[in-house]
């Protein structure tokens, strides 16, 4: 989506704040003894007092209204009756759908006691999304979002995954452009426009680098059953400075 009209930017703000403060309260909510199915109910709860619906169910069917994924689970994991434990890593992916528009963000939690290795990815994988903001600028190549993420995981000796990556967002929630890579892509020609919202979601791992699709149709894994960390916002291009977030709180 490319945004054209002062309407539109509000609409984008509503809706990124709303999939922004559903993330915060279901952070919040996150504790042990908590399962994931609880966890999602407390997201659902947020949607429905905003007006908003879950994008995963609107558009794919999904079992859940938000993705709820524990340690090894990379993506689209399903809630259910797993019990958060200390020292789970959880990814929460907020997506959701108001008046036609659509907004999409996300993190990963370390309940304590928090690995080293853990603290890292999560560290690192804040860093490659700022970074990765930090690029987004209109006239430059999109592939420079996928380079700042690419850099800042080799510095620190991290890997991305690299058949998970970031979309455009707004109309629909996966728009045009259909894919922001999480690494350098030279062949990538596509040029950053200003209004144009993406979702900018850098997946970083210590070793593996691809997901696989588990048997039920939606949770991805890494081949190793590595851990992988996430963070996601929904941006909105600009010319001569970087992007304006609109899954912040703020």
């Amino acid at each position: 989506m490319i945004i054209k009209t002062q309407t539109e930017l509000d609409a984008m703000r509503e809706i990124g704040h709303i999939c922004a403060l559903t993330l915060k309260t279901m952070g919040e909510a996150l504790e042990p003894g908590i399962t994931t199915r609880e966890l999602d109910a407390i997201g659902a709860a947020v949607f429905a007092a905003h007006g908003a619906v879950s994008a995963p169910i609107s558009c794919y069917d999904f079992p859940g209204h938000n993705c709820i994924c524990v340690n090894d689970e990379v993506a689209h994991g399903i809630p259910g009756d797993r019990v958060i434990q200390p020292g789970d890593v959880v990814n929460i992916d907020v997506s959701a759908v108001k008046d036609g528009f659509f907004s999409d963000n996300g993190r990963s939690y370390a309940l304590p006691p928090v690995k080293h290795t853990t603290q890292k990815l999560l560290d690192v994988c804040q860093s490659a999304r700022a970074k990765a903001i930090a690029a987004a600028i209109a006239g430059q190549p999109l592939s420079m979002v996928g380079l700042a993420v690419e850099k800042e995981a080799h510095r620190h000796g991290l890997k991305t995954i690299r058949n998970l990556c970031g979309h455009g967002v707004g109309h629909t929630l996966h728009d045009d452009p259909d894919s922001v890579y999480n690494y350098y892509e030279r062949r990538d020609r596509r040029i950053l426009k200003p209004g144009l919202v993406i979702a900018i979601e850098p997946f970083i791992c210590a070793d593996d680098d691809y997901v696989e699709e588990m048997a039920d149709g939606w949770t991805l894994k890494t081949p190793r059953r590595r851990q992988v960390v996430q963070f996601e916002h929904t941006v909105m291009v600009r010319e001569g400075k970087p992007p304006l977030i609109l899954t912040l709180l703020d």
